[in-house]
């Protein structure tokens, strides 16, 4: 199992790499063309848009699965550790819910870009493009949810 997800991350990892050279790489084109060359590639700027929304899902998730993400936490440093744990508990429940609904309503949110049948950046679905938001909120909730059970086997 550990294997198993060692590969998973290996995985997150390697595709955020990919996809922010590729931002970059694209990104410094656009520049260039633009600054030296007064050209640009049209559809690099609608793609730059899809590729911040990919790098920021994959870097939440990658935070996540690192313990590493953003937390508005002021009291669990003044705690005792007993009250740490438990306060630790609560944020990943919360964190849990809050992901799992942010799940669903965006799950619901490409159901519908997916009804509507518009496209991007020629004959690609706008759904495709906005997949990865149902997709990146599931695997950090269900991240937050595995934390949570972590820590409830630990004694307060």
């Amino acid at each position: 199992m550990l294997r198993l997800l060692a590969t998973i991350h290996r995985i997150e990892n390697g595709i955020l790499v990919l996809l922010l050279v590729a931002m970059i790489a694209l990104a410094g084109s656009q520049i260039t063309l633009r600054n030296l060359f007064d050209s640009g590639i049209g559809w690099a700027d609608p793609l730059l848009r899809v590729l911040v929304l990919w790098v920021g899902m994959f870097g939440a998730m990658i935070a996540t699965q690192q313990d590493k993400h953003i937390r508005i936490d002021l009291l669990s440093r003044y705690l005792a550790p007993a009250w740490r744990r438990r306060t630790a508990r609560l944020n990943n429940l919360f964190s849990t819910v809050v992901c799992a609904l942010l799940t669903w309503h965006s799950g619901r949110f490409v159901y519908h870009e997916w009804q509507d049948g518009a496209t991007l950046l020629g004959d690609i679905p706008v759904w495709l493009a906005e997949s990865i938001l149902p997709i990146g909120f599931a695997v950090i909730a269900l991240r937050f949810a595995l934390m949570l059970l972590r820590n409830a086997e630990t004694p307060s």
